[in-house]
């Protein structure tokens, strides 16, 4: 396998991802997401938070490129910035599973 060139660039961007799924309220919300568009409020009543907290992770979210917004009259639906997002946290999810199946176990993350 021939690695892609990686300029200073690039690993900023790598490391903005891994900034944007370090939180596990905006993991949640990108996980949420890959099922297609959710308004704010939808979202925060999901993964039981104030809407000011997610309003505050979707502001950082679009920050970093992952997210985006499409207004439709009095209300903002929220995507995935592209579906390869979906793609690539499907496989980080498989990877995570596979080298630590304990992590997700019902009764709690084990790795910390």
């Amino acid at each position: 396998m021939t690695a892609t060139p990686v300029s200073p660039a690039h690993a900023s961007a790598l490391s903005r991802w891994g900034y944007a799924i370090a939180d596990d309220t905006r993991a949640r919300v990108l996980l949420a997401l890959r099922g297609g568009e959710a308004r704010p409020s939808d979202l925060a009543a999901l993964l039981g938070v104030s809407r000011q907290v997610m309003s505050n992770q979707l502001a950082c979210l679009r920050g970093c490129g992952l997210v985006e917004g499409r207004a439709e009259g009095r209300s903002t639906w929220y995507r995935l910035a592209d579906e390869r997002i979906g793609t690539a946290l499907d496989g980080l999810l498989d990877l995570v599973v596979a080298l630590r199946p304990d992590c997700c176990a019902p009764e709690g993350c084990t790795c910390r």
